[in-house]
């Protein structure tokens, strides 16, 4: 088989307000009786295939065929190239599968959780433990907190195995807008897929990623509260006692008291302690960033 020449048609193109665009364009080839493949006479034009960019509109190179014998001659064959979808609003469908960027979703939701403290007076700068006058810590108060899930969707050529442990981790260090220990990830997801691009057939794991954000953070809170503290000389355990006025004698205190973090008694508001439950790794390594 030898193309000896070929000349483009006059163009067609379709628009319908609302819907995507379509455009189709003819070639005539010449050759030396043997017509050539879909593939050869394409290439032959200029098309290298799909995906292949219209030389005047946003639209991209979703099919062709041929037609032999065209006007009745052997040595003439009729090529179509269609052109479809917008290549400048979706470019990933002309990519290979696993040549196409993470897709991001982002999705905000207010859940409760444990009310420990609040904002005294005005504005946001005096952050006190949540407790009563007397500085008895509230049992199972719950606030809504604000927070936001990502959704990662990606193609994966190999089996995500690396990934698939960083399940129930936070972030090490400041990621997205974040602090360390804000965003966790909740979870990771991958399904064995076949598709067919370019006359190829691509094997590849279509993988999942959630991520969490809590604006408080991911390690627990817990107010220092409890019915015994440290204290005396050698330091031990002892128990919290309060003065029974009436009986005029000490007893043991009927509910927990503040601590200041190290067992020692407050005699006012307990100190919150802060204990990271979760494995911590760099999410900027893993999770990357999302696009601009």
């Amino acid at each position: 088989m030898a193309i000896i020449s070929s000349r483009e048609l006059p163009r067609t193109f379709e628009r319908r307000f609302g819907e995507r665009f379509a455009a189709e364009r003819l070639f005539v080839l010449t050759h030396d009786g043997t017509p050539p493949t879909v593939d050869e006479a394409a290439v032959n034009v200029g098309i290298s295939g799909f995906g292949t960019p219209h030389p005047s509109y946003p639209i991209a190179a979703v099919g062709a065929d041929l037609e032999e014998n065209y006007e009745d001659s052997q040595y003439h064959t009729l090529l179509r190239v269609y052109y479809g979808g917008d290549n400048n609003k979706d470019p990933d469908g002309f990519v290979a599968p696993t040549s196409r960027p993470a897709r991001w979703a982002f999705t905000t939701q207010g859940p409760p959780v444990p009310a420990l403290f609040y904002y005294a007076g005005a504005g946001n700068g005096d952050l006190r433990p949540l407790t009563n006058s007397a500085f008895d810590a509230y049992d199972s108060l719950t606030t809504d907190e604000a927070q936001c899930k990502i959704t990662i969707t990606e193609n994966r050529a190999s089996f995500p195995s690396l990934a698939i442990s960083l399940t129930n981790t936070i972030n090490a260090a400041p990621w997205i807008g974040g602090a360390t220990h804000t965003w966790k990830c909740q979870g990771i997801s991958s399904e064995l897929q076949w598709e067919v691009f370019g006359e190829q057939t691509y094997r590849f794991w279509k993988t999942t990623v959630e991520l969490l954000y809590r604006q408080t953070g991911w390690p627990l809170q817990l107010p220092d509260v409890g019915f015994n503290f440290l204290g005396g000389d050698p330091v031990q355990k002892r128990r919290a006692m309060v003065f029974d006025f009436e009986n005029a004698e000490w007893v043991a205190s009927p509910g927990p008291v503040g601590l200041d973090g190290s067992g020692g008694l407050t005699l006012g508001a307990p100190e919150i302690l802060v204990r990271r439950v979760h494995r911590e790794v760099d999410f900027n390594t893993f999770f990357a960033s999302p696009p601009p």
